[in-house]
């Protein structure tokens, strides 16, 4: 457990380059505290780096699970890509995970992936939302006891 949080642990010299490249859309949606937002951020610039597209939203979920305040382990992404003409859906969010595959393989437990064209964009600019959390480990009072035992 330990090396998988170090994994998403990035010391800031490695975080200004991602910081200084162009990003796509952006609006916050949790407050970043000192930390910043680490793993969201290498999300957005993964994201548009492999897909470069025309419209990119990334949400932080965390807060409607039982984690931490200020964990980054649950997002939703809506990425519009003319990259995506002619795939299928299923193509379209393997793209997305390969280009995430580092994230998923260590601190991200859950992504939602909203995949379209910009011609569906265009003809339905909507963006799904998120039901509640059903419990999971919501009902687990040691979860924020274990994941601080991971960190030590």
């Amino acid at each position: 457990m330990l090396a998988r949080v170090l994994l998403c642990a990035r010391p800031v010299s490695t975080i200004l380059p991602v910081l200084t490249r162009r990003l796509a859309q952006f609006t916050p949606h949790m407050d970043p505290g000192p930390g910043g937002r680490p793993v969201e951020t290498a999300i957005r610039t993964k994201l548009t780096d492999a897909l470069e597209p025309e419209h990119l939203e990334v949400h932080n979920e965390s807060h409607m699970h039982a984690v931490p305040p200020g964990s980054e382990s649950h997002f939703r992404v809506l990425v519009v890509s003319p990259r995506f003409d002619g795939l299928s859906l299923i193509q379209r969010h393997r793209l997305v995970n390969e280009a995430l595959r580092e994230e998923l393989s260590s601190c991200v437990h859950a992504l939602a992936i909203q995949a379209k064209t910009p011609t569906q964009w265009g003809s339905n600019p909507s963006v799904a939302k998120s039901p509640p959390c059903m419990g999971g480990s919501k009902g687990d009072r040691t979860v924020e006891e274990k994941l601080a035992a991971g960190r030590e």
